[in-house]
């Protein structure tokens, strides 16, 4: 299967106020691209709960959309500390953000649990001290 298009972005870590900035982007090419509204919504939430825990827990990282004949494909790279318990991770409500990020509404514990909710697949392969890589497709 043959990627029709590729979208790649960096997410700041450093960067509350960027956060979500690659997700508005996707959603805004897709809309062009003429997908359906559910399908649009399905990648931009599942997309952004990705960018932000980047963001809270990696220091940024690389987002890419590849746009198949059968599916988007989001994969969602960086090089923080890692999953060290991906299972418990998967817990609504589990959560190792600091008090700092949850004063300012983030770090709820839904990140992964919503990327797996809006997706058809998810796979999260993560190294502790090494980073963690999602892949997650929506199907068309």
């Amino acid at each position: 299967m043959d990627d029709l298009l590729k979208f790649t972005y960096a997410v700041d870590g450093d960067n509350f106020t960027s956060a979500g900035q690659a997700s508005v982007n996707v959603k805004k090419n897709l809309r062009q691209l003429g997908f359906d509204a559910e399908t649009i919504r399905r990648v931009s939430i599942a997309m952004y709960e990705g960018e932000i825990n980047m963001v809270i827990h990696a220091g940024g990282g690389n987002a890419e959309v590849f746009v198949k004949d059968d599916c988007i494909e989001i994969v969602l790279t960086d090089n923080g500390p890692g999953i060290a318990n991906v299972e418990q991770a998967m817990q609504e409500g589990f959560s190792t953000a600091p008090d700092n990020i949850r004063s300012l509404g983030f770090g709820a514990g839904m990140g992964l649990p919503n990327m797996k909710r809006y997706t058809d697949s998810m796979t999260i392969e993560s190294e502790v001290g090494k980073g963690t890589k999602i892949t997650m497709k929506v199907l068309l």
